[in-house]
């Protein structure tokens, strides 16, 4: 099977209002470039799956899915948080978007799809095992990595988050479950203001200086996640992919580029074909300014397909 493209339609009808940045056109920026670039025409385009209550409990409390359930409004929009809001279709959306990581899961890990992009959204790193917060609802690559581990029956699976935000509602739910190494890098003094401090044995958070560029990335992926990837040798990588630590997304300020974006992500291939057989799921998250992200998302898919020079 070729390389998975995991999307669908409803990932479009959650909206949050005109201005908000986690908007319907992220997903159509990307889909876009990827088309533009052809890379499209090097996988194999699959509709997400709505995910199970069963599914969901695997990250999530069975109260918190209930509700949330029942705060989906009929008409109009219902706030959850501060900058989260859901409208008539926000729900489905997100059960879309973890259904996505799901299906995610069992292409590459049964149907020899080797990689799979889940080009969803809403975004999930930083929805919390009873909570929801920072654009997020359900926690899409939690919910996969659960997946693996409990349906799989994998017994060590790395999730690689290089978000400009740390994704405290992965490490929440994933802390401490010796299955999961969890490696993060974030720009510091960012929402949600946290991730300094690991909460788990299993973290390896790096938080960034704001303004410190694609060199200071490197140097900490290269002297802080690889050895600990080696050490643990995961049978799958998933990666929460964030692309608004670009310096033209006002989102944050850490000043990074396609390039840097591209370098990580050949980082982590070389660490799934040594231990993995090169089994990588990634899961979009933030990116805010609509041409950086298709650019930078490409040229994460470029390098996810073994297309990059």
């Amino acid at each position: 099977m070729l390389p998975a493209y995991i999307s669908h339609p409803d990932c479009l009808k959650h909206a949050m209002g005109d201005q908000h940045p986690e908007c319907p056109e992220r997903i159509g920026a990307v889909s876009d470039m990827l088309l533009i670039k052809g890379l499209l025409d090097f996988m194999q385009p699959c509709e997400a799956p709505l995910a199970t209550e069963q599914q969901l409990a695997q990250a999530h409390s069975s109260l918190y899915i209930h509700t949330l359930a029942a705060l989906s409004p009929r008409e109009g929009s219902v706030q959850v948080d501060p900058d989260t809001s859901m409208n008539p279709h926000s729900y489905r959306a997100a059960l879309r978007a973890a259904g996505a990581a799901v299906l995610a899961t069992d292409l590459v890990l049964t149907k020899g799809a080797g990689t799979a992009f889940c080009n969803v959204r809403p975004p999930g790193h930083h929805a919390e095992y009873g909570a929801a917060g920072g654009f997020c609802f359900f926690n899409n690559a939690a919910v996969g990595i659960r997946h693996a581990l409990n349906v799989h029956g994998l017994e060590r699976v790395a999730l690689v988050d290089f978000d400009v935000h740390h994704g405290n509602g992965s490490e929440d739910i994933l802390r401490d479950d010796e299955r999961v190494l969890m490696c993060s890098i974030f720009e510091d003094k960012l929402y949600p203001f946290c991730g300094n401090v690991p909460r788990g044995a299993n973290m390896v958070n790096v938080a960034l200086p704001a303004r410190s560029g694609g060199e200071l990335l490197r140097q900490a992926v290269t002297e802080q996640w690889l050895p600990a990837l080696e050490r643990f040798q995961p049978q799958l990588i998933f990666i929460s992919a964030g692309f608004d630590g670009h310096r033209d997304d006002d989102m944050g300020n850490l000043g990074l580029v396609e390039a840097d974006y591209a370098w990580i992500t050949k980082q982590i291939v070389a660490v799934a074909a040594r231990h993995c057989q090169g089994r990588i799921v990634s899961c979009l998250e933030g990116g805010y300014e609509l041409s950086s992200l298709a650019r930078s998302a490409a040229a994460h898919v470029k390098v996810l397909l073994g297309m990059d020079d």
